[in-house]
């Protein structure tokens, strides 16, 4: 090998593994519990166990906070997190929201207790064709962010940050006296870019910190998710 071939595979390395370019995407898989939810924990544990370190998944915990007045405030709640799932819920023509539910690529529903209906959705979201083609570059505290598609739809431009676990010890409400281990729980959800799908988009967003970077291209006001990008 030549020195500058040589320069160049160790360019292209370095730049490769910053680098999420897909025409095929992990299933975007979004749980919604609750701390104070005595039905969650089963939903937790099957989320932590067999979603959470998936590569074909993208599991993302959101804690919503509608469940705070029964004794325990869940402190990874956010009250954006049940806002998305009411959306969701509006929607889909439902008048309530649940925990636990868990939502799949944006599009189905289903109770988080029943892990062989979130298995066949993942596997028939796994197998359809992909609309947008996405590439997500992070370079330092920023992550620059390329897609195209055909469609003309109304689209929103996600990036999400979570931790990958953590113990909590319920000291009131109806898991009171229990320690629970949550997973891939999501700590900042922001809308970097609206997207018409006319023009290439390119978004440059901030990324601080060392926690994993989650992209989603996704139809506005509660519609499916249509790309989806995970970077360490």
């Amino acid at each position: 090998m030549t020195k500058v071939a040589a320069l160049f595979a160790i360019v292209w390395f370095a730049v490769s593994s910053a680098v999420a370019a897909q025409t095929t995407y992990p299933v975007v898989v979004e749980l919604y519990t609750s701390q104070g939810c005595s039905s969650c924990p089963p939903a937790d544990e099957y989320f932590r166990k067999h979603l959470a370190g998936r590569e074909d998944v993208i599991a993302l915990a959101l804690h919503v906070d509608y469940w705070d007045y029964i004794g325990w405030k869940d402190n990874f709640a956010n009250p954006d997190f049940t806002n998305r799932q009411k959306l969701y819920a509006q929607s889909a023509g439902h008048r309530s929201v649940y925990t636990p539910q868990m939502i799949v690529n944006g599009a189905d529903h289903v109770v988080g207790t029943h892990p062989d209906k979130v298995e066949r959705l993942v596997k028939a979201h796994k197998a359809a064709s992909p609309k947008v083609t996405l590439k997500v570059v992070r370079k330092g505290n920023r992550v620059k962010i390329e897609a195209q598609t055909d469609m003309r739809k109304e689209m929103s431009v996600h990036v999400v940050r979570y931790r990958a676990s953590e113990d909590v010890a319920i000291k009131r409400g109806e898991n009171a006296g229990r320690t629970l281990t949550y997973a891939n729980i999501v700590d900042d959800w922001k809308v970097v870019k609206t997207w018409n799908g006319r023009a290439p988009l390119k978004v440059d967003a901030a990324a601080k910190g060392d926690a994993p970077v989650v992209v989603l291209v996704q139809v506005k006001n509660g519609g499916p998710i249509l790309a989806a990008a995970r970077l360490p």
